[in-house]
């Protein structure tokens, strides 16, 4: 635990992308196989399960620090991390261990299966064992919200040069489902043939497109719409179906239609598509999806209200071979193939080309997106592969303008990571009448230093606090931009926003002069 404590400090000790993966390099190539595996498990969001709530856990480290509860919540306040002000405020320990990082989860996961107060020994006695940094890391694996600075795309690169390995073969080999449980270091990473049939591939990802004169000669280029779903890999191999989302989340029975598409498709097919509510030719709302997205299983109500298809964008496995290096237009033409020996009552649809001869057209099409159920247009050369990742230049995506409405800010909430010192989390409302009415919460869009400025504010100017959060008087206005509007009776305002941001911070316009819970109501008229 102290060598990955070591390298915790050293990843987080610094923004330098370099020095992080010199770091993490380093440490897989020297620590034992099986913290090797928890290691990257970790740091590609594979944490194990909350043992024990942050409420309790807090009023067990007030007592185990001899202090008043308060106390520890005004600290965690200021620190804005519960782990770090835990590791803080304990007591120095009376003894000390060298565990390994796999021992220690271990024992945090059976802490999970024991009663409350042997769980609570358990747990004084850990704190007592370990010095601050291993303690720190311990109650984050406690509470099961372990963070770090570094991302998968970094992780990977960090394994690359500790294995020598190539980035695109580890990024696949860590897709999927695996865990440690199911797995070990020589089976994950040193084994020459991978045995899991549903692992999917890796995502392309597009980034976005600000003028399309930048492209070049149209006729090197594909379009068509992105559309509003879940992007997903339909996988079939050995008689058997899998559905992955672009998140790594296997969602095979919350989807059962696409089940069929088994009786039609070759083995070894993986098509990348585009998971939609589909109903008589037109792609339904994005709040219908939504309504199964986080089941497990759909009752025959919502199969019926909201079924599904996959739009098929792109052919990556075709007979059992990967085809991802062909050109694009090469992938095309035998995922058209595909799709059109398919019956049409079948929930797959190939996502139809967007024609065009200038970036005049282009304009044109996208700016019809919105009444065709789409978020804008993909924009694909015709001679790339499919790569991993999110990368410049073969693959754009030009999304329509977003939705904005001027609203005031009238709750804060500090952050978290490198953010847990400013207040960067706000609540906004609109006018509705003499009153204001909230509708949404948005912690992205501003800059560093506006989030400081208004930090500063916030501190000066709080009315009232409710644990963490500052009520504040309604002088701030943003612009909040967002993708789309839906009703939501859970919500006090009876709507909800996708994807809420803020645009910008409104220095020109009084509180006087925001929009209006009207105005929201007339936008989701036009969107439904």
């Amino acid at each position: 635990m102290k060598r990955f404590a070591e390298l915790y400090a050293a990843i987080d000790g610094t923004t330098r992308t370099n020095e992080k993966i010199a770091a993490l390099a380093a440490y897989l190539a020297e620590a034992p196989p099986e913290d090797r595996l928890w290691t990257v498990a970790l740091f590609s969001g594979r944490r194990p399960r909350r043992t024990i709530t942050a409420t309790t856990l807090r009023e067990w480290a007030a007592e185990r620090a001899g202090l008043p509860l308060w106390l520890l919540e005004e600290s965690y306040a200021v620190a804005g991390d519960l782990a770090e002000t835990i590791a803080l405020i304990l007591p120095p320990p009376t003894r000390e261990s060298d565990h390994s990082l796999t021992h220690w989860i271990t024992h945090v996961r059976h802490l999970a299966t024991l009663d409350e107060v042997t769980r609570k020994v358990g747990i004084f006695a850990a704190w007592d064992s370990l010095a601050l940094p291993e303690r720190f890391l311990l109650t984050k694996l406690l509470t099961g919200g372990f963070r770090v600075g570094i991302s998968q795309t970094l992780t990977i690169r960090a394994l690359s040069q500790a294995t020598g390995q190539p980035v695109t073969d580890l990024t696949h080999r860590l897709m999927g489902n695996w865990t440690p449980d199911k797995t070990t270091w020589d089976m994950l990473i040193d084994a020459k043939t991978q045995t899991d049939l549903s692992q999917p591939y890796p995502f392309y990802l597009a980034y976005a497109l600000e003028d399309p004169t930048d492209l070049g000669d149209p006729a090197q280029w594909f379009a068509e719409r992105k559309w509003d779903g879940i992007r997903g890999q339909f996988i079939l191999r050995d008689q058997t179906h899998h559905v992955w989302s672009r998140g790594e989340d296997l969602i095979t029975n919350r989807f059962p239609e696409l089940a069929q598409l088994a009786d039609y498709l070759p083995q070894g097919t993986v098509i990348d598509g585009e998971i939609l509510a589909f109903d008589a030719n037109r792609p339904l709302p994005f709040a219908d999806l939504q309504k199964r997205i986080g089941r497990k299983t759909v009752p025959k109500k919502l199969l019926t209200e909201a079924p599904v298809i996959l739009m098929a964008y792109d052919l990556l496995e075709n007979h059992g071979q990967d085809i991802r290096p062909l050109p694009f237009a090469i992938r095309r033409e035998r995922l058209n193939t595909l799709c059109a020996a398919i019956p049409p009552s079948a929930p797959l649809r190939l996502s139809p080309a967007v024609p065009f001869t200038t970036t005049v057209d282009l304009a044109r099409e996208r700016s019809a997106s919105r009444d065709l159920g789409a978020e804008g247009l993909m924009l694909k050369r015709l001679d790339s592969p499919y790569l991993t990742g999110r990368k410049r230049g073969d693959w754009w995506k030009w999304k329509v303008d977003p939705l904005t409405v001027d609203a005031v800010m009238i709750y804060a909430q500090a952050g978290h990571g490198r953010r847990a010192n400013l207040y960067t989390d706000y609540t906004f409302a609109v006018r509705d009448g003499n009153a204001l009415v909230p509708f949404t919460k948005a912690y992205s869009g501003l800059t560093d230093a506006e989030f400081t400025e208004i930090t500063n504010w916030v501190r000066k100017n709080t009315l009232q606090r409710f644990g963490p959060v500052r009520q504040v008087p309604p002088e701030l206005v943003f612009e909040i931009a967002f993708e789309g509007i839906r009703a939501s009776p859970r919500h006090k305002s009876g709507i909800a926003l996708r994807f809420p941001r803020m645009a910008r911070w409104r220095h020109d316009k009084p509180s006087s002069e925001i929009n209006t819970l009207d105005d929201l109501r007339q936008l989701l008229k036009i969107q439904g």
